[in-house]
């Protein structure tokens, strides 16, 4: 009998822990392993604090700053991004892709921080590709004095980096509202922030304002801080109350759209700025989907032409095309006017809030006169050591002949300083200090000028401790500060501000080719369009089975067509919106072509040069009524392509047909009988969906069964029928 294996004790341990298990519930997963990773991203990566800058920016600049490129020579980006990699563990491309967004050769920012050399693309372009690390040059721009002005005063607090190998500031003491300056953009785990820039110039005399008036209000910050700008430029469609939403709030939007110029001579526009919220290939695909469409006729070409001198896209138009009306419908259609929606979500003190312009600044003042605090009271220690070390000098200057007795008899170099503090009454940095003094400095000259530095120390330690107490000084350096920064730095804004009642507003009006045309309405609903060319060569027409050409008359290609449903409702569509086709072809199926609802068929159709022209639409009933409605009754303030409600529907209707001058109708009933009328002896009601009255009298279970134009080629004598309405009709001749 085999012997039975003894199960190994890892396996049964295993066993028994499984047996042991306890169900977890979801919600204390999420707390254990998902919450951690969450804080991480809001507070490690995706959201910017105070300072209006992400962590991944502002290892990247400090490590800048560390490598002296404040001055000097530009290095390559490989070697930055390589220091970068010191405080930011990430890999090299992503790390270069975070420079490139900071550099001016990108046009991301209003102010950059990294002056650059090299092809950085644009933020404009999403196919501009930046070129690899080893062929750019980067240093920090000028502009960066402003934001690490005191890191070396102790102005904000160094941690230790990812591998406690260096240290790393938590925040840079931006002299400045960089976060109001600086457009920035995150996306973390259940929130995002979406901060656009605004005018520096602007920014700085608002934050002045604030810190005088720390109680105004945000509507009278924004007559100050006017609105959003852009490093894209473009306009800004002024909107003050959703403005003061989001200078409340944080959240809103404010719409942009694009500037352009036209070229008469080479009759284009040229489009030279766009909204910061888009790029130039989802423009030139929209511009592509219309053309396609048949949407957009007005162009015969367009392209992109940028170039060294910066954005333009080019669209080449036809003649006799309106510029200003072509833009105003590309503006409707697409990208060249955008919103850009505000999200203000901030990190204040790794807590991430929700807060508007107003709310931004005043703990932007928290924060900088804090860093401004910290900086004046790192000084102060070091005007007291100085002072300490010269007060110690004060005190042998009197008897300069004992203190270098004492140094020159004492034996031993250890003994000096316990020696000159013993006989000075000084401590042991003094002393010290002292005994380091070279012998020739001992002069009156020398020491002279120290006695007035003594002096001046005095004094400084009296206003550094008055400043370092009173908030309204520390204010007050903060608004020199400002001055000095809007002065050096302030530029005119990018982006333009326009009122609504300065956006140009006109009808647009595509240019269509004008021609004459013959078309045709089958009973079947389907519609030809045939040019009078194409009708000489052949007019033998191609029709569905059992279909027969109900309507035809002489249009021109630019004519409204109107085509009524036994929904009761009306479509309308231009003579343009069909393709020309022979009369060998069967032509559109009108009910596919316009998208009518599900089982709703065409009962007749109408063309029209114009809406405005005014006229009747005529209506016949197959219960025998009739009615005629104004044709201004299907005029819409919007130019909306289908109405409810156009007729009755209380009987079906058996003809459509159009009266601007009156003319002859023949009714023909289902027992074969007829009665002309003339459209002038049919009322006129203004209520679209109205029944009419009685035109011809029918017995019970008869029916009209067709309503024509009546011509003597079609009916011969029609005239003969003619009687008083309503009637009976006669028996028309049996052929």
């Amino acid at each position: 009998m085999a012997k039975k294996k003894k199960t190994p004790d890892i396996v049964r341990e295993q066993t028994e822990v499984i047996a042991e298990a306890r169900p977890q519930y979801i919600t204390d997963t999420i707390i254990t392993n998902y919450m951690p990773y969450v804080m991480s991203v809001i507070v490690s990566r995706a959201i910017p604090e105070i300072d209006g800058f992400k962590p991944s920016h502002r290892k990247l600049l400090y490590a800048m700053y560390k490598m002296g490129l404040l001055k000097g020579d530009r290095r390559k980006s490989a070697t930055v991004v390589g220091e970068a990699m010191k405080l930011n563990p990430h890999g090299d491309m992503a790390i270069y892709e975070t420079l490139v967004r900071l550099t001016r050769g990108h046009d991301a920012l209003l102010h950059p921080f990294i002056d650059s050399k090299g092809s950085f693309g644009k933020h404009y372009s999403s196919d501009m590709a930046f070129a690899a690390s080893r062929y750019t040059e980067v240093k920090l721009d000028p502009f960066c004095n402003e934001i690490f002005g005191g890191i070396d005063k102790n102005a904000v607090d160094l941690v230790p980096n990812y591998d406690n190998t260096l240290e790393e500031p938590t925040l840079l003491p931006t002299s400045f509202p960089n976060i109001l300056v600086s457009s920035n953009m995150g996306i973390a785990v259940g929130m995002a922030s979406k901060i656009c820039s605004f005018n520096l110039a602007e920014v700085c005399d608002g934050t002045i304002m604030l810190l005088k008036r720390p109680h105004m209000s945000s509507e009278v910050l924004l007559d100050v801080i006017k609105a959003p700008d852009f490093s894209g430029g473009a306009y800004l469609i002024y909107d003050r109350n959703k403005l003061a939403e989001i200078y409340e709030t944080g959240k809103g939007s404010v719409k942009l759209r694009a500037k352009y110029s036209y070229d008469k001579e080479e009759n284009c526009i040229d489009i030279l700025e766009i909204p910061y919220s888009t790029s130039i290939e989802i423009i030139l695909k929209n511009i592509a989907d219309l053309v396609k469409n048949g949407n957009l006729k007005e162009i015969s070409d367009f392209r992109d032409e940028i170039d060294k001198n910066g954005f333009k896209l080019t669209l080449d138009l036809k003649r006799g095309v309106d510029p200003d009306a072509l833009m105003q419908k590309l503006y409707k259609l697409t990208k060249l006017e955008d919103n850009f929606e505000c999200n203000f979500n901030v990190l204040i003190n790794g807590s991430p809030k929700q807060l508007g312009v107003k709310g931004i600044l005043e703990e932007w003042i928290k924060f900088r006169l804090e860093c401004v605090r910290r900086e004046k009271e790192f000084e102060l220690n070091r005007v007291q050591e100085r002072y300490h070390l010269l007060e110690g000098l004060s005190k042998i200057v009197f008897d300069l002949d004992k203190a270098i007795r004492i140094i020159r008899d004492t034996k031993n170099d250890k003994d000096v300083v316990p020696n000159l503090m013993s006989a000075f009454e000084l401590d042991e940095v003094q002393a010290n200090y002292i005994a380091d003094i070279r012998l020739r400095s001992l002069n009156s000259e020398y020491i002279e000028s120290r006695m007035e530095e003594l002096s001046e120390l005095a004094k400084q330690e009296v206003e550094l401790i008055s400043l370092i107490g009173s908030e309204d000084k520390l204010k007050a350096v903060i608004i020199e500060q400002l001055k000095e920064i809007k002065k050096k730095y302030g530029k005119p804004r990018k982006t333009e501000i326009i009122t609504e009642t300065e956006v140009i507003i006109k009808e647009v009006k595509p240019e269509i080719e004008s021609y004459k045309a013959k078309i045709y309405f089958t009973d079947k609903g389907y519609f030809k369009k045939v040019k009078l060319t194409s009708l000489r060569m052949n007019d033998d027409h191609n029709l569905r089975d059992g279909d027969f050409i109900v309507k035809e008359q002489d249009s021109d290609n630019t004519e409204l067509l109107m085509f009524f449903t036994d929904a009761g409702q009306v479509y309308k569509s231009k003579v343009d919106d069909f393709e020309p086709t022979k009369a060998s072809q069967v032509g559109d199926y009108v009910s596919a072509k316009l998208g009518f609802e599900e089982n709703e068929k065409y009962v007749g159709g109408i063309s029209i040069k114009s809406e405005e022209d005014g006229g009747n639409i005529v209506f016949i009933f197959k219960n025998g009524k009739g009615v005629k409605i104004p044709l201004e009754s299907y005029i819409t303030k919007t130019n909306r392509r289908k109405l409810t409600n156009a007729m009755s529907t209380a009987s079906p209707c058996v003809y459509v047909g159009y009266e601007k001058e009156p003319y002859d109708i023949m009714l023909v009933s289902e027992n074969g009988r007829g009665l002309a009328v003339s459209t002038a002896d049919i009322p006129l009601k203004t209520t679209r969906t109205s029944n009419g009255v009685t035109l011809m009298t029918l017995k019970a279970k008869n029916a009209i069964a067709k309503a024509e134009n009546a011509t003597e080629e079609k009916f011969g004598q029609y005239r003969k029928f003619k009687k008083s309405i309503p009637s009976a009709g006669a028996m028309l001749d049996k052929k």
